[in-house]
């Protein structure tokens, strides 16, 4: 493994540490809910709003992120392909749940 390979790694790897702890907070609630509908809601009605299905979603989507971050690491230190494909797929699966979920709110 050459340096920009190792620099490639390192950095997918701190992405997924960063999501992985963003997801974890999300699921404890503890922050802001990372959630458009919520962010862009006046201030009127996000006090108003039962935030744990945001938390929940938010909680989700940042937590896969995380898991998908280390895959792609992992992909880059066995050069395998295939693990891509898996993982492109899953993201567009995880657009699908984001957005199903964003319309159900």
């Amino acid at each position: 493994m050459n340096k920009s390979e190792l620099l490639f790694v390192t950095i997918i790897l701190i992405l997924a540490i960063i999501m992985l702890v963003i997801g974890v907070l999300q699921f404890r609630e503890k922050g802001f809910p990372l959630n458009n509908l919520y962010l862009y809601a006046p201030k009127e009605e996000r006090e108003k709003m039962n935030k744990k299905p945001y938390y929940r979603q938010s909680a989700i989507v940042f937590t896969v992120l995380g898991f998908f971050f280390i895959l792609i690491a992992v992909a880059s230190i066995m050069r395998t392909d295939w693990i891509f494909y898996a993982v492109g797929g899953g993201t567009i699966l995880l657009l699908i749940y984001a957005v199903v979920s964003s319309t159900k709110m």
